[in-house]
């Protein structure tokens, strides 16, 4: 073989492999919001931009479970089975730990080079900031969310009209109603109390009777456990089940049972988030429904959405943040809007959906007033486990409500007096 031939052969076998090389280029991907949620709607047709943007790159998505990272995510993360970018709790016992522990890369280069600092303001950051020992609120930036969620009460528009009830603005107001739908014989209020709506019902009783300095003093570990609205709210639901409010077996149940108690016209309230509107949306066909907020002085269980996050082992942290950066488009932000989900930048003009449309209002309006709660299990790593324990010990009468607030007093204080 002449050398030119021989050149030419190897040159080649170098560009093939190079291009076998480009082509070998993965990117893996993780979500874990349901299919026919808002966000998995709109994350889904992203996916198929992503993809045929990207020819040159074999793009995994894996869809995962809540449950999985909120039992394995430290794990997952310090492991080389991580994924590229992936979503993530917020809060100081989920992203904060895992930030904390040095499993993330910051954002805080990327916020201002892809422009996500043109679309979100420093309010809209205070989950994904974290300091060294995992507290929100200050320290780079972890993770950035491109939604925002809320607790609220959905309501049967139809039920509440023929019992002759109007939205209530008062919590005397929502017991009434219980009351009155109870003496027509009918459980008003669909629970999980297996599951986080058990916990989200708890705090948002505790916030009619939290204050601004309760509030950053629990959620930012700042003193120990002052246990009256807690307490006050533990009472309240055993005194909801004692009344027939609650139905007894639902310590047992799962939050898609307890919703489904909702869609099929069973219960005509369901305490829960705004992850629901996508599936809600598309499954209520024989009522009218709504929502209105759980009547407090200031406060609401809600906050930024679930953050994206690139691991510290991420290979490809330069197609992270460009995924990142095409959720937070004016595109997509408007195609959650319009899916029934709360966008954070979403143009209003060309939003049509009315749920998307009301949903973005009322969380405008709370986030407005600053007053965003938070969740209750954010404080302290584990609290959510202990929560929905608890909570369920609450409900079968296993523990009193002065029994109930001792015990997570003891889980809040140890955590607080050690961080």
């Amino acid at each position: 073989m002449k050398l030119s031939t021989l050149a030419m052969a190897i040159g080649a076998m170098v560009l093939t492999s190079g291009m076998a090389h480009a082509q070998d280029k993965t990117f893996n991907i993780w979500w874990f919001e349901d299919a026919v949620s808002a966000q998995g709607i709109t994350w889904t047709k992203a996916l198929e931009e992503f993809k045929a943007n990207h020819p040159d790159v074999t793009v995994n998505f894996e869809q995962k479970t809540f449950a999985q990272l909120q039992a394995s995510g430290s794990m997952i993360l310090n492991s080389d089975q991580a994924p590229d970018v992936l979503e993530y709790n917020k809060g100081n016992a989920t992203a904060g730990l895992v930030a904390s522990q040095g499993l993330l890369q910051s954002l805080d280069d990327a916020y201002t080079a892809q422009g996500w600092d043109k679309i979100l303001n420093e309010g809209q950051l205070a989950l994904s900031r974290y300091s060294d020992v995992g507290v929100y609120g200050s320290g780079p930036i972890w993770g950035i969310s491109t939604y925002g969620e809320y607790v609220s009460a959905f309501y049967n528009i139809d039920m509440f009209e023929k019992a002759g009830l109007k939205v209530p603005t008062t919590l005397e107001e929502l017991t009434a109603d219980f009351e009155a739908f109870k003496a027509a014989g009918v459980t008003p209020l669909a629970l999980g109390g297996a599951d986080t709506s058990g916990q989200h019902v708890l705090a948002s009783l505790a916030y009619t009777k939290a204050d601004d300095t309760w509030v950053q003093n629990y959620q930012g570990l700042k003193a120990p456990l002052d246990t009256a609205p807690y307490l006050f709210a533990a009472q309240t639901m055993v005194d909801w089940v004692a009344k027939g409010y609650v139905s007894k077996d639902s310590t047992g149940i799962k939050d898609p049972d307890a919703a489904l108690q909702f869609t099929s016209g069973k219960a005509p309230i369901y305490i829960s988030g705004t992850w629901n509107l996508g599936n809600f949306s598309s499954s209520i066909k024989d009522f009218k429904w709504g929502q209105f907020l759980v009547p407090t002085p200031k406060y609401s269980v809600g906050s930024t959405g679930n953050l994206w996050v690139v691991p510290k082992g991420s290979k490809n942290p330069d197609l992270a943040q460009e995924w990142i950066s095409l959720l937070l488009s004016p595109k997509y932000q408007t195609e959650q809007a319009n899916n029934g989900g709360v966008s954070i930048a979403a143009d209003a003009a060309t939003v049509t959906n009315p749920v998307g449309q009301n949903a973005s209002a009322v969380f405008k309006e709370i986030a407005d007033k600053q007053g965003l709660g938070f969740y209750p299990d954010w404080p302290v790593p584990g609290f959510y486990d202990v929560l929905i324990q608890k909570v369920a010990g609450l409900l079968q009468g296993t523990l009193t409500p002065d029994q109930f607030v001792g015990e997570l007093k003891t889980t809040y204080d140890d955590a607080q007096a050690n961080q």
